[in-house]
């Protein structure tokens, strides 16, 4: 049987978004997930961590219905979607950002955003969601009729995460969004993620640099070999020793 797992610090009142309860995931003979469970609430930004091969990117997966959950339940906004696929979610309001940034290279920077919000049909919302979308991130507006293989990582991440965006998600799911960047492209990056999330958007976030993710979101959890061993409020786990000497090199 699993041990408890171990809870730091209050957590903020948010009215419940995404629930996950005892999500189980198997590639084969291999169990990835073995019974995770997490809260995201609206307007909440929910960090998860861990080493390598400890399950966050299976979670996420799971949860935007890329992958087939074992067992388990997912329910968003208290309507069950464990058995949904992806595009069955992004209309109620998912959005998933993946590791790897999946744009299409051979898109221009402005065709992979329209591709981002292919089952609107308010035009002129349309518009005006790309403009905010350039407010955050100039540089794809400097971009816009560059091919998106040609851009920088850094600016391939901030093109997944305004496509992600123009969907008009209520929940943004975002996997590894520093991986491979500058600590300068990162720190934008973050800063931006601040800015969407301050305008309701919830994010539920999987990232290496668990400093910058902890002090990013409101809540946390530590996953270890498939399963959530610690939870709590952002700053409380950066202050855990525990935390410390396992995530942050301390």
């Amino acid at each position: 049987m699993s041990e408890p797992v171990k809870v730091l610090g209050e957590r903020r009142a948010f009215a419940p978004l995404l629930t996950v309860e005892g999500l189980q995931v198997r590639y084969g003979a291999i169990q990835a997930l073995r019974g995770v469970s997490l809260q995201v609430g609206k307007g909440e930004m929910v960090a998860l961590i861990g080493a390598n091969g400890a399950g966050k990117t299976s979670t996420l997966r799971a949860v935007s219905g890329m992958l087939k959950a074992a067992a388990g339940r997912i329910t968003l906004e208290g309507k069950d979607t464990t058995s949904l696929k992806a595009h069955q979610l992004v209309p109620r309001g998912m959005a998933h950002a993946p590791e790897g940034r999946g744009i299409f290279p051979n898109l221009t920077v402005q065709e992979n955003l329209e591709l981002g919000a292919y089952l609107r049909r308010d035009t002129a919302r349309i518009e005006q969601d790309m403009e905010k979308g350039f407010t955050l991130f100039p540089v794809l507006k400097e971009r816009r009729r560059q091919l998106a293989g040609t851009l920088s990582g850094g600016e391939q991440q901030m093109l997944a995460i305004a496509r992600a965006l123009l969907s008009k998600p209520q929940l943004l799911l975002l996997d590894e969004p520093s991986l491979g960047l500058a600590p300068q492209v990162t720190e934008t990056i973050f800063r931006t993620l601040r800015e969407v999330n301050a305008t309701g958007v919830s994010v539920l976030l999987v990232e290496q640099n668990a400093h910058l993710a902890l002090n990013a979101a409101h809540y946390g959890y530590v996953l270890e070999t498939g399963e959530v061993v610690m939870a709590g409020a952002g700053k409380a786990l950066l202050e855990s020793a525990e935390v410390r000497r396992a995530y942050l090199g301390e």
